[in-house]
């Protein structure tokens, strides 16, 4: 393998971001140790250079967009720092501002690979709502995105559908699951007691806590007993209290400690991952690794991760979810906890490293 030099460049990166940042950090930490040389370019308040063990984090300074997210819209600071580090291939995490780092590849003969963390199809659904304009511009969008970058990279075959339906022919690349941090050993669920559900993730419409809140008012509704814990912070915190009325539901806002996380999923019966847009399902492969069984949907990305052996699934609404709930319920044993940690150890980060590495390789001038 050729010696490489990767330059990871992303938005909507912040210190309360959730999937994406752990898939770049991961991957990035995987690409050092495996002895390349790493770069990882993303917005910051300020222009800002960290040398780490795990390679140079360049911060430019960027706008605030959200009340979260900052994303680089003056590519200026982007390509001195490409200029300066020399990268062998550029990995992009975002489908935005960045893409038009693609014409700066070209020109200097690096490689390009879009990782895609999010199916634009369902996003534009969130926003303004299906129609046929909304179909076409999107992929239209995609047929952009695809011819800008030598390899597109999907992490599951729910993200990879709307590469295919453009002729486009997407590399799986499924991510992982720290096995060490997140281990059945870091707690363990009461046994008696008020079931202890657990949700983790951003409280923001897109990732649907408002539909593990629900289920749990229709499981109050039914006298099931029961606490649900919901760990995250975001837009939708007032709205999701107001939801859940006087169901026995705690917000516990963000937890930034990830051993502490992995602590309160040990110590959980069940976990709630049951966003049905998701494109892969980290905060489920983190449940699975405690030890923990999961409810998810069943559709999207998480779906695919799971079988019955450690999981329930049900249609997106409040009815369904708390049915699969009560029957996972049924279904607590040891041998169920078992279960949910061998599904999670399919999935190591190391996997997802070397795959991605021999892309990087690739397309590797």
């Amino acid at each position: 393998m050729p010696a490489l030099r990767i330059a990871q460049v992303a938005n909507f990166v912040s210190p309360t971001s959730g999937g994406m940042k752990v898939a770049i950090d991961q991957l990035g930490r995987g690409y050092a140790a495996a002895g390349a040389e790493r770069l990882l370019l993303i917005p910051g308040e300020t222009d800002r250079t960290t040398v780490t063990d795990a390679g140079t984090i360049v911060e430019v300074g960027a706008p605030k967009i959200s009340s979260s997210y900052r994303m680089i819209l003056d590519l200026k600071a982007a390509r001195a720092a490409l200029e300066s580090f020399g990268p062998t291939s550029i990995e992009c995490s975002d489908k935005w501002s960045l893409t038009r780092l693609s014409t700066w590849a070209a020109q200097h003969r690096v490689g390009t690979v879009l990782l895609s963390h999010e199916r634009l199809e369902e996003m534009a659904t969130d926003w303004v709502g299906h129609g046929a304009v909304v179909r076409s511009a999107v992929r239209a969008w995609n047929r952009r995105l695809a011819d800008r970058f030598d390899i597109v990279v999907v992490t599951s075959r729910y993200s990879g559908v709307e590469f295919e339906r453009i002729g486009a022919h997407p590399h799986l690349v499924p991510l992982g699951v720290d096995l060490d941090n997140f281990h059945p050993s870091k707690g363990h669920p009461p046994g008696i007691g008020p079931v202890q559900l657990v949700h983790v993730g951003r409280m923001s419409h897109e990732k649907y806590p408002q539909l593990a809140v629900a289920s749990a008012v229709e499981l109050h509704r039914r006298g099931v007993g029961f606490q649900l814990n919901m760990y995250g912070t975001g837009p939708d915190i007032d709205s999701l209290r107001k939801l859940a009325g006087d169901a026995p539901v705690k917000f516990h806002g963000l937890i930034a400690d990830r051993a502490e996380v992995a602590r309160r999923l040990a110590a959980s019966d069940i976990s709630l991952s049951v966003c049905p847009t998701e494109t892969f399902g980290l905060a489920l492969l983190e449940a699975l690794a405690c030890g923990t069984p999961v409810i998810t949907a069943d559709r999207g990305g998480a779906r695919e991760l799971v079988d019955e052996s450690c999981a329930g699934w049900g249609s997106p609404d409040a009815i369904s979810i708390a049915d699969a709930v009560e029957n996972l319920i049924a279904r607590r044993s040891r041998s169920l906890r078992h279960a949910a940690r061998s599904r999670a150890e399919q999935y190591p980060w190391s996997a997802s490293v070397e795959r991605m590495l021999d892309i990087h390789a690739t397309v590797t001038y």
